[in-house]
């Protein structure tokens, strides 16, 4: 196991705000790790420094002489005109045939493959930057955000890749579903300190409840040995004879000090305002058509939506999922077909095309006193503000000045303190953290009104969801079963995708070692003997992962650290082992590329 990058007693500012306060950890070649923290604690501007994009104040990052870093782009790298493969040739330097099978991971064939690239969507293309990412052959990954924007099946093909990925990883992502399926360790970022611990997201929070309330405790028992010792003092400094025993009861009482819980700061909490509890249909939809004036998107759309339904709203991008919540919001006009809103329901929309449009000459106390229902206090508003990191001294900043993020947090909470029946939710969480997110999510369960929404989070579908609703090939239908019921239908289409993948993948292996037969007359048996030498080594390899996969669970679950010792030191060979094998893959896959 090597240290790829070593953060010593790092400090970073900007201006006032200290991001970095003397921060140090260690990431290891071998390490999956899942980066966590608050909106604005500086995760960005970390993974920055280490593609030396941005300078430190002080401290130091030691590199590992071979060290690759692979960061997954959110520009736009692709020229006009270009296929995917086109790309991937021009980007990575490599032959057709590589390009094309290292594509045929994330399911990029025919025309997302040969089409050109601008014209596919967002998920496709992130699809596209992944396979390139591949292709440069990285040890360390950096992905931001990477499930922004990224429909189901997308995200279980960079789950599977990324699973598999034999480099390291450090993932920044509010997706506690996929950092929990991905990462095996958590770095949280609060403070201006890191801290790596050995266990997944849900683990690591876990872990900190238990710390905070041990800490708790603690406190309550040392603020009732205060009070002891305060009430023996008071009534025995003053005597002759019991004067000593109060001196010294004073410095016990001095010695006793309370333990600082940092997690109390951070707890978010939202509540949204109650709205009547009602019964019967909410919205009812009859033979509706949607689209825009030159494209129909989905048609015969017939369905309904209960009160106090939670309907989530699912699909592959590109089918249709906005533009239903557009049609129903209000924003787009149906193109045929009836849609009835129940009687006196009062609908919010949160989505893009609403965020954008806020008033510039307001502040933002101005707008959440504004949004806000009759009867709510001026600590109300303070609260929800605060959840969303808008603190009391920014209040008064005129909206023309924030940047998207903060415009779509504070849409948000905007719509959270209104008095609403319905909620229309488009990807709520996207500019939120972790902590936010779940609180969010809290908030929505405990609403009695009824929620319409969409997300790429699982996590978040699955607490909220009570219904699930499809828009898929031109349809928008409900689904006969709950959130978890669909995850695993779109989990094993997927699965069977890779299964289809791999046949093909073995097919083309076979069409390239008969056209690679004249060379390898040439080779003499060197050739047929490299090849199988490097097919032993692969499943060799495979066997020795799964040991050391098997140790790593049970040293993630141990007890005392000499069993944690004793695992370490049985891995330890599998670790050897492995990395003598991939030196002599490597050896033979350069010699079969000549």
């Amino acid at each position: 196991m090597a240290t790829l990058i070593d953060i010593s007693n790092v400090t970073k500012s900007y201006g006032a705000q200290e991001l970095l306060k003397e921060a140090s950890v260690s990431l290891a070649d071998d390490q999956k790790v899942g980066f966590i923290g608050r909106n604005g604690a500086g995760k960005s501007t970390l993974l920055r420094i280490l593609l030396e994009e941005e300078s430190v104040d002080s401290g130091q990052i030691a590199r590992h002489p071979n060290l690759r870093v692979g960061y997954l782009r959110q520009h736009d790298p692709f020229q006009e005109g270009e296929s995917a493969l086109d790309f991937l040739m021009r980007d990575s330097g490599q032959p057709e045939w590589k390009c094309g099978a290292v594509a045929g991971q994330f399911e990029l064939k025919g025309r997302f493959l040969n089409g050109p690239v601008k014209e596919l969507s967002g998920g496709w293309q992130t699809r596209v930057k992944l396979a390139a990412l591949l292709l440069h052959e990285p040890n360390f990954l950096m992905l931001d955000e990477p499930t922004n924007f990224l429909d189901l099946r997308t995200q279980l093909l960079l789950e599977d890749f990324l699973k598999d990925y034999r480099g390291a990883v450090l993932v920044v992502s509010h997706d506690r579903s996929f950092l929990k399926a991905v990462c095996s360790q958590t770095l949280e970022l609060k403070r201006g300190k890191l801290t790596l611990f050995n266990g997944d997201v849900d683990q690591y929070l876990e872990n900190q409840d238990i710390l905070r309330e041990r800490d708790e405790r603690t406190n309550a028992t040392v603020l009732a040995k205060r009070r002891q010792l305060e009430t023996f003092i008071a009534k025995n400094k003053a005597g002759a004879n019991t004067a000593s025993q109060a001196r010294s009861k004073q410095k016990q009482l001095e010695r006793l000090t309370l333990t600082e819980i940092e997690s109390a700061e951070s707890t978010v909490h939202i509540v949204i305002p109650q709205t009547e509890k009602r019964q019967g249909v909410a919205l009812a939809c009859e033979q509706l058509a949607i689209g825009y004036p030159d494209l129909q998107v989905a048609d015969d759309i017939t369905l309904e939506i209960e009160h106090g339904a939670r309907a989530a709203i699912v699909g592959d991008n590109g089918q249709g999922k906005t533009t239903f919540l557009r049609t129903i919001s209000g924003s787009l006009s149906p193109k045929d077909g009836e849609l009835r809103w129940g009687y006196h329901c009062n609908v919010a929309c949160y989505a893009q095309h609403v965020y954008t449009s806020l008033p510039d000459k307001m502040t933002i106390r101005e707008y959440l006193e504004h949004e806000s229902a009759p009867g709510t206090t001026a600590q109300q508003i303070l609260n929800v503000a605060g959840s969303f990191l808008f603190k009391e001294q920014a209040l008064d900043k005129n909206i023309k000045v924030l940047s998207g993020g903060e415009r779509a947090r504070l849409c948000l909470a905007g719509i959270l303190l209104g008095n609403y029946s319905i909620l229309i939710l488009d990807e709520p969480g996207n500019h939120l953290d972790v902590e936010t997110v779940e609180a969010l999510g809290d908030a929505l369960v405990g609403f009695q009104g009824t929620v319409i929404f969409t997300s790429h989070d699982r996590h978040f579908m699955g607490k909220v969801a009570t219904d699930v609703i499809e828009v898929a090939n031109g349809s928008v239908k409900s689904y006969e079963g709950d959130y978890d019921a669909y995850l695993y239908r779109v989990k094993k289409e997927v699965a069977d995708g890779h299964r289809e993948a791999n046949q093909q993948s073995v097919a083309k292996q076979e069409q390239q070692s008969k056209q690679d037969a004249p060379r390898e007359k040439g080779y003499g048996g060197k050739i047929k003997e490299a090849r199988k030498e490097l097919s032993a080594i692969e499943r060799k390899i495979a066997q020795l992962d799964e040991k050391k996969n098997s140790i790593n669970e049970k040293f993630l679950k141990a007890t005392s650290p000499g069993q944690a010792q004793e695992l370490h030191e049985e891995m330890q060979p599998l670790v050897d082992e492995i990395g003598e094998l991939e030196v002599r893959w490597m050896e033979l896959y350069e010699f079969l590329e000549q």
